[in-house]
């Protein structure tokens, strides 16, 4: 693909690859999203790549790279090392094609990628925390049996491939003034920037890692800085971005902005809640960027890219119960109440009447913190609002009931 006179990539290589993938990739949805915009004060555009087979964008570049391979690369088989996402997409078009493929992934990939990808008709090998640690295995494997790599970010056609997303874009939307991608080692940026600035030379490419992982932040920014941690967003947990993704961010990616973990969680929720559909943490990332810095893109037109949907569903679930309890909708009190008959019927009538739910309840009298007359209640409410909370508790501190709030995990079960 590249010559030493030529650029790494041009648009020409990322059209190609567009006919390479068509028929075999789907190309999803850039649907208008009206509930995001009261938001964040921008018109946001988003990319459904959580629609694809694997629910994530990857399969672009995988499938790209997979067709180049001669007839002799197809029987050596493939390997890759991924926290998921890569990992499906693969093994997939692996399968499809006929190919023999090897996936190492960290040991705390979610369940549900690693069944996922074994589903495919992978082999998959669990090492390492991080996909920095798996890529140590997947070296080691690919020298000892002669597979070839398929790399998740680091290889001009599999960011061919992602670049692909631009495309589609822009086709639909030709007046976007922004795009936001999130950012691991950089594929996925690196081929929409390259495609999306030669179609249109004056739109904004910014870029959203994960303030645990900002990689690509540092080496653009010339600027040393950490990397580690459990992120929601473990799909662009990455300590090292590619040599050519760097090469090529800084050459046409406009900013990379940072987002928090809460932020992300927030934008998980929001994406469940308002557009009824499922992102990972990766995914996430874009909204989350926009929700935290509202000012940088009001008033733009915004391409927003979700990325990926693959998110283990016990981890959706307490996403979601936590923004229950930030938003009032579910309240944890104790109770200390007299140790006398007819009590608890007392405040689960008052609390009944004033309209909550009790959702659960623990009832102790032997703790020492306590008088020896007296127990402690612990109640779960769920509730309409915050202010609705407040009539709550407000009322049973009428009844000279003391009420102290909980988080959840200071219940006693």
């Amino acid at each position: 693909m590249q010559q030493e006179d030529t650029p790494l990539l041009t648009l020409s290589h990322i059209e190609e690859a567009a006919k390479n993938i068509r028929g075999a990739i789907i190309a999803t949805p850039l649907l208008p999203a009206a509930k995001l915009n009261a938001i964040t004060g921008a018109s946001v555009f988003v990319k459904y790549e959580n629609m694809q087979v694997t629910n994530a964008f990857k399969e672009r570049g995988a499938l790209n790279k997979l067709l180049h391979l001669s007839n002799d690369e197809r029987k050596r088989g493939v390997i890759a090392m991924s926290a998921g996402n890569h990992a499906q997409a693969v093994a997939l078009h692996a399968q499809r094609l006929n190919i023999p493929a090897v996936i190492v992934m960290p040991i705390g990939t979610p369940y549900v990628k690693v069944e996922a990808t074994k589903a495919f008709g992978a082999k998959v090998i669990l090492a390492g925390e991080t996909v920095d640690d798996a890529k140590k295995e997947a070296d080691r494997l690919a020298a000892e049996h002669g597979y070839i790599w398929v790399h998740p970010f680091d290889d001009l056609q599999v960011i061919a491939g992602q670049g692909t997303i631009a495309i589609e874009m822009l086709k639909e939307q030709p007046d976007l003034d922004t795009l936001i991608v999130p950012v691991g080692g950089g594929g996925m940026i690196s081929g929409i920037a390259v495609a999306a600035k030669a179609i249109k030379p004056d739109i904004e490419i910014i870029g959203v890692e994960s303030e645990l992982y900002p990689s690509m932040c540092a080496a653009l920014n010339n600027q040393p800085m950490e990397c580690g941690g459990n992120s929601l967003a473990e799909g662009i947990a990455v300590k090292v971005p590619g040599t050519y993704t760097k090469r090529l961010c800084k050459q046409y990616v406009d900013d990379i902005v940072l987002v928090n973990e809460s932020q992300i969680e927030e934008a998980i929720n929001i994406f469940l809640t308002r557009l009824k559909t499922v992102a990972e943490g990766a995914g996430a990332a874009g909204l989350a960027a926009i929700c935290a810095n509202p000012k940088q893109f009001e008033g733009k037109k915004v391409g927003l890219v979700l990325c990926g949907g693959n998110i283990d569903p016990r981890l959706l679930a307490s996403i979601t119960l936590r923004q229950l309890v930030r938003l009032g909708n579910i309240i944890h009190i104790r109770c200390t109440i007299p140790d006398r008959p007819g009590i608890l019927g007392e405040i689960s009538t008052l609390i009944g009447e004033l309209g909550g739910n009790i959702l659960e309840v623990s009832h102790h009298r032997l703790f020492l913190d306590v008088s020896v007359k007296g127990a402690t209640l612990d109640v779960a409410i769920e509730t309409r609002d915050k202010k609705h909370a407040s009539e709550i508790t407000s009322a049973l501190e009428a009844r000279d009931i003391h009420v102290s709030h909980l988080s959840s995990g200071e219940m006693r079960l």
